[in-house]
């Protein structure tokens, strides 16, 4: 009797930090032009932003946005995104910064997060 072969899943985990965006105190010598008061903050977990019952400016989230996918992934020790954490205001006469923090880490798998097949 032949013995059939088990075909063993790949592992597909792969892991994502989540990240918190809080408010730092004002830049020296700067004022603060835009509604972002100083200890307000938002959460990224996987995909999802949470806000909660805050408010967050639109100007801000945007310069911010397109770093928070790199910032939620391991990199080398020696790559800018993981030291470089504070972020300015995009308003260049606003003395606002935005620190982001890596406050855990969670496990997701590739099958459960995507419809598309992997090239071989």
């Amino acid at each position: 009797m032949l013995k059939k072969k088990s075909a063993k899943k790949p592992n597909d985990d792969f892991e994502l930090y989540d990240l918190r965006v809080t408010t730092m105190p004002l830049a020296r010598g700067k004022k603060m032009g835009c509604n972002h008061p100083v200890g307000s903050y938002f959460e990224l977990s996987g995909e999802n932003l949470k806000l909660g019952q805050k408010t967050f400016p639109i100007y801000s989230l945007a310069a911010i946005l397109p770093l928070l996918p790199a910032m939620q992934r391991q990199v080398q020790d020696n790559d800018w995104m993981s030291t470089d954490h504070i972020i300015a205001c995009p308003d260049p006469n606003c003395g606002g910064r935005f620190q982001i923090t890596r406050i855990g880490k969670r496990k997701f798998q590739y099958s459960k997060t995507t419809l598309t097949k992997r090239r071989k």
